[in-house]
């Protein structure tokens, strides 16, 4: 590791940390589940026979799966108490885990059902399943939405993730919300627990239209605002380091969004090809009242055309989002660590996070550090400092161990550390500072797996 000039610290004080609903939000929302279980329990009489438990565990299994699929969408509804005071890698995490709920679930009800209905009528299971998808009410769109949820499944699936581009994944997923409301109708039609039950009902449509009035809100009309209000333009296109490229985003009364050093948003580039989806990119320098800056690194097909842009292009934002900010401060001392691009929101919290901050860079050589001239520039200002963890000669790697992060800071304990880098990267770090003794509470972290 080297290091850059390190000097007093700059004299500000840190005020309390905000607490996150991180743990308030899977207790509400496994209370709801158990609500939903009370339901099936408080309709149903006694059970009998193998066809009454298969059927009755089908209609748990459906009951559970209408409720993880409200859920989903909820978390994908970029709600900014989720997104801001959570962190939006968290709300993913969560999102993600309900999808495979949703899809074990679905297959569990889909199964248990047409195994109890074929024991109860004496049928075969596909002459079951052909009866049960042509003549049952609202199942041909029920069925439409089953296949597709299998198809958001299969294309989120790790090893399919692997194999696909950001775009294509980012399109099938928004078909989640096509699949949900084919769905939703025979659950009224069919569920014995809405059959002549208003309040029952009520409360189910209560949840559907909550859900979806939080998408309409933050996902259509709350972006639509911004991108009127700010008419955001391309201002200007810098390369950085060998792929990695600096975009200024030129806008008009930008201090009106709140955005803060650590945050992200999502962009479209409405432009050379790159107004079709939306991805996520930090901001790279604290924001100001007319412009805001984000730093690329080339890693797909949309990231790869960042340099084709020209000033002048239209650009439409959703955001700011993120929990990776000052509000996670607990102590007088912080330690930035990040790998790669993600040194970028840490960059802008170099510059603004009070108290005594160090930044440790980890990249393969180099050539591959971006910004790090202003980082420099930052330390000598502020009076911090900047240590690169680069390969050796020989492409050895730089030891970021237990031990030898706490030879190098010494008191790691006493900081509160911020890490952004690649999945493995963040957890490996996490491992080793947890190690080191560092509290949990004191380790903040972003990393975005799609």
């Amino acid at each position: 590791m080297t290091t850059v000039e390190t000097r007093r610290t700059a004299p500000h004080l840190r005020g309390s940390a905000r607490r996150s609903p991180a743990g308030a939000v899977p207790a509400v929302l496994w209370a709801g589940a158990a609500a939903v279980v009370a339901l099936w329990w408080a309709d149903t009489g006694s059970v009998v026979g193998t066809a009454g438990w298969l059927t009755g565990a089908g209609r748990i299994a459906g009951l559970l799966c209408g409720y993880a699929c409200a859920v989903l969408v909820g978390l994908m509804a970029r709600v900014p108490l989720l997104e801001n005071r959570v962190g939006s890698d968290r709300v993913a995490r969560w999102h993600a885990m309900a999808g495979r709920y949703t899809i074990c679930l679905l297959v569990a009800h889909v199964v248990l059902i047409l195994t109890g209905y074929a024991a109860q009528d004496r049928a075969s299971l596909w002459h079951e399943a052909v009866t049960v998808v042509l003549d049952y009410p609202d199942m041909l769109k029920a069925t439409a939405g089953t296949v597709i949820l299998f198809a958001v499944g299969v294309t989120s699936a790790r090893a399919a993730r692997r194999r696909t581009s950001y775009e294509f994944w980012y399109y099938v997923h928004l078909l989640t919300y096509a699949a949900v409301f084919l769905a939703f109708f025979h659950q009224l039609a069919l569920g014995e627990q809405f059959n002549g039950a208003p309040v029952a009902t009520a409360a189910w449509y209560v949840l559907y239209l909550g859900v979806a009035a939080l998408v309409v809100w933050f996902r259509v009309l709350a972006p639509v605002r911004l991108n009127r209000r700010h008419r955001l333009r391309v201002e200007s296109v810098r390369q950085e380091a060998p792929g990695v490229y600096s975009v200024v985003v030129r806008g008009r009364h930008l201090d009106e969004l709140g955005a803060r050093p650590g945050q992200f948003f999502r962009w479209r580039f409405l432009g050379e090809g790159m107004g079709w989806a939306s991805t996520p990119y930090s901001l790279s320098a604290p924001p100001r009242p007319d412009r805001m800056r984000i730093t690329v690194k080339a890693l797909g097909d949309h990231s790869a055309a960042v340099p084709l842009l020209r000033p002048g292009t239209r650009v439409w934002a959703e955001g700011p989002y993120g929990a990776l900010t000052a509000d996670r401060a607990t102590a007088r001392r912080s330690l930035l660590i990040a790998a790669g691009v993600g040194v970028t929101p840490l960059r802008a919290l170099f510059e603004t996070l009070p108290g005594e901050v160090t930044l440790l860079y980890r990249a393969r050589a180099a050539e591959d550090l971006a910004l790090g001239g202003e980082l420099e520039a930052i330390a000598r200002w502020r009076g911090g400092r900047v240590l690169y963890a680069l390969n050796g000669p020989r492409g050895e790697r730089p030891d970021l161990t237990a031990g030898s992060l706490r030879a190098t800071f010494p008191g790691l304990a006493a900081h509160d550390v911020y890490i952004c880098g690649p999945h493995g990267f963040a957890r490996d770090v996490y491992e080793a500072l947890r190690a080191a003794g560092v509290p949990d509470r004191r380790i903040h972290h972003e990393s975005f797996e799609l």
